[in-house]
């Protein structure tokens, strides 16, 4: 499945960051990255159903997302044979 997720805590108006924090590497632009800084704060994470409970509780595959982070939507995926 396919899980939206607004990426709340990020600065949008960073778009170069050192790798990991560390201030030894080099610049790189947000989109080489996994910086949470990112110009279009919506996060696209694809992930596996492990267990769905009622009434609307879907749990999954480890994400990269910082708990509590706001899901803006989940769509299906459908494997082509």
């Amino acid at each position: 499945m396919i899980v939206l997720t607004w990426l709340h805590l990020g600065n949008r108006d960073t778009l170069q960051v050192h790798p990991r924090g560390n201030r030894k590497n080099p610049l790189k632009g947000v989109f080489a990255t996994r910086s949470p800084s990112r110009p279009n704060p919506i996060g696209f994470h694809q992930t596996r159903i492990i267990s769905l409970d009622q009434p609307l509780k879907i749990k999954v595959q480890a994400l990269e997302v910082v708990d509590k982070t706001p899901v803006i939507d989940i769509k299906s995926v459908i494997q082509k044979a």
